[in-house]
């Protein structure tokens, strides 16, 4: 493993990424300061309450720290209006210093592409919420350049692990799964789509936070081999002792449903991502810092037990 740096480290949300992100820093030793809006405790950490939407507030509870992860975004439905400026103040608040900002980001940038993506993969999105995250990078980015602050990024595929809720393998897919019930796939089932376990996630950032040869650019974190929709219902299936079921939703049904619900009318722009084959190339992070996935069959074991205890 990578040493890290010595000082103060923090983690702005507490979300299953930024509770994962504790867990890896705890396990190597540090006890870091997480962030969010209503004080939440994470074991292991130190809590502040701040609203990073706030310069004023980002300066105080940002300020002299040498590692910021930043794992803290808006309800999903409200990218556009708030993401990019939650991002403007904390880089704002580090801006100048010898802080390092370590950003989990996605794969909207990329927009629809044909084979597996990489890192020089353009970014070429039109859907909203893939040109807010393309624009987000490009101007993390240009802080880097500019030589006002140090960041890199690391970009997941969809997530799955303990305590992911809003995901196509979240709270949703789970309860149906262990009810005997089918389990709902968008676009084509047979497609491959590469996921990622939350703590590889994890590792994978505190690696970047503490190398400085991964400064200035992206990251694709280790993922097992990509499958596809339903093979992973078959592996999750297996895991939690079921038999697999799948339901295709259509295009129609995800935009009726987005009527009433709109982090579901967020999604429906996203169906491409289910539509072709969605594939994510690590080698690059791999190559450099090894290659650190879990394999789906284990990670849906961990996945399933937390879920039964805690739901």
């Amino acid at each position: 493993m990578s040493e890290i740096a010595s000082g103060r480290h923090v983690v702005t949300g507490a979300g299953p990424v930024g509770r994962a992100v504790v867990a890896e820093l705890v396990g190597r030793g540090v006890r870091p300061v997480v962030v969010t809006r209503g004080g939440a405790t994470v074991e292991g950490a130190d809590a502040a309450t701040a609203d990073l939407a706030d310069p004023s507030a980002a300066r105080r509870v940002l300020g002299g720290a040498a590692v910021v992860y930043q794992c803290a975004q808006p309800a999903y439905h409200r990218w556009p209006q708030e993401f990019p400026g939650l991002q403007r103040s904390i880089v704002d608040a580090i801006r100048g210093s010898d802080a390092v900002l370590v950003a989990i980001e996605n794969l909207y940038g990329y927009g629809p592409v044909r084979g597996p993506m990489t890192e020089a993969t353009p970014l070429a999105a039109t859907t909203r919420k893939g040109r807010v995250r393309a624009e987000m990078w490009q101007a993390l980015a240009a802080v880097h350049e500019a030589g006002d602050l140090r960041v890199t990024a690391a970009r997941a595929s969809d997530f799955y692990g303990p305590g992911v809720a809003d995901s196509m393998i979240g709270e949703r897919f789970l309860r149906a799964l262990l009810a005997g019930k089918p389990v709902e796939l968008l676009g084509d089932p047979s497609k491959l789509h590469t996921i990622t376990y939350v703590p590889d996630i994890a590792r994978a950032m505190v690696t970047l936070g503490a190398e400085e040869t991964a400064w200035g650019r992206p990251w694709h974190v280790p993922n097992a081999p990509t499958v596809s929709s339903e093979e992973i219902v078959r592996i999750a299936a297996a895991a939690a002792g079921v038999e697999p079921r799948v339901r295709r939703v259509a295009r129609w049904q995800l935009r009726a449903l987005g009527v009433f619900v709109k982090p579901i009318a967020e999604t429906y722009e996203m169906v491409y991502e289910f539509e072709e084959d969605f594939v994510v190339d690590h080698s690059a992070y791999a190559e450099r810092f090894g290659d650190h996935s879990t394999a789906l069959a284990v990670g849906f074991e961990v996945t399933v037990e937390a879920f039964r205890r805690h739901g």
